[in-house]
């Protein structure tokens, strides 16, 4: 892909300061970038590195574009302008209409004409494939599973039975839609399971990472809302609920009937306990425990942070004090009154 900056600032609209005639054939770093590629900068981390880049030009924030050496392209948004341009440039396959001779489809299947099925995938009956869709290499497609127009799976993706996913979402390799929940009640001969009846319902423009699992419903659905985004190695529990465009990073994992808003995110390695609800737009840091639910809007984080051993040795021996420590001082309050 070959575009000049001109071209660029009108079909993103942006503010071209330079050659509007000067081409660019990739995307780089501030610290990487050639005289034919295109930076960007959006984290003032690197507003060091803007001095010495060699780049054609530089998305940059208006404020911005005085201190930069070469041609810019100024918004208000440099990142989302980024993300966008991200796309003239993207190099993955284009995967061709019809059905592989290798793969499975069941007749009782709808799929539709333009729709792509790859390798060896399976698609059971009842189960429909819509327009433009994507089924990678080894993906399975359940009984009675609803893939929406433009939506995306890799190879080895599972869909079990009763999983329907709305239009243009993404889902990864080794990802997992549609197991049982980690439903049993304890008996007097053990544990006896409880069957998962429900199914999954997933909206338009989610993307869902490598190797994440959503489980279906006990009773009711699980569903995840239009505009999420979920990373690898998630863990979504039966009968969640996930709001629109809320983020969920890698590792994260939610027990059981938890309820999240829209517009939240939860950083790396967040556990949420079961049966609790997370409001609209609400920042949970990474390695939290939330073993409550959030009624306000806001940042929320617990743990300890990093300290050298020797001192969080120190540290945790206190925290087992902490109990004994306050009643002396309520104590030394009382005699002081």
């Amino acid at each position: 892909m070959v575009i000049t900056l001109g071209e660029l600032a009108q079909r993103f609209g942006l503010q071209l300061s330079g050659d509007g005639s000067r081409s660019v054939s990739g995307l780089a770093t501030l610290a990487t970038a050639s005289a034919d590629q295109l930076s960007f900068l959006a984290n003032k981390k690197y507003a060091s590195q803007l001095a010495q880049t060699r780049a054609a030009a530089v998305i940059l924030h208006p404020d911005l574009v005085d201190q930069c050496p070469v041609d810019t392209l100024a918004t208000q948004h440099p990142y989302v302008a980024f993300a966008r341009i991200t796309g003239l440039f993207d190099r993955s396959p284009v995967h061709p209409a019809g059905v592989h001779p290798s793969a499975v489809v069941s007749p009782d299947a709808r799929v539709a004409a333009d729709a792509s099925i790859g390798p060896n995938a399976v698609v059971e009956g009842g189960a429909e494939v819509a327009a433009g869709a994507v089924v990678g290499a080894n993906a399975y497609i359940g009984h009675g599973s609803r893939i929406g127009a433009g939506t995306q799976l890799s190879p080895g993706v599972v869909i079990y039975h009763d999983v329907w996913l709305g239009q243009r979402c993404r889902v990864h390799s080794q990802a997992v839609l549609g197991a049982d929940g980690f439903g049993f009640a304890p008996g007097p001969e053990g544990w006896e399971k409880i069957h998962q009846l429900g199914g999954v319902r997933i909206g338009d423009d989610v993307e869902i990472g490598a190797c994440t699992t959503i489980d279906r419903g006990a009773l009711d659905h699980t569903v995840i809302e239009d505009g999420a985004i979920i990373d690898n190695l998630v863990q979504i529990a039966h009968n969640c609920r996930i709001g629109k465009n809320t983020a969920i990073a890698g590792c994260t994992g939610l027990a059981g009937s938890t309820i999240i808003g829209a517009n939240c995110t939860l950083a790396g390695g967040v556990g949420v306990v079961g049966h609790v609800e997370i409001c609209d737009g609400v920042h949970v840091t990474g390695m939290t425990m939330v073993t409550r639910s959030i009624t306000e809007p806001g940042s929320y984080s617990s743990g300890t942070p990093m300290a050298p051993t020797r001192d969080w040795r120190k540290s945790a021996v206190r925290f087992s004090q902490l109990e004994r420590i306050q009643q002396r001082l309520v104590a030394v309050e009382k005699q002081q009154r």
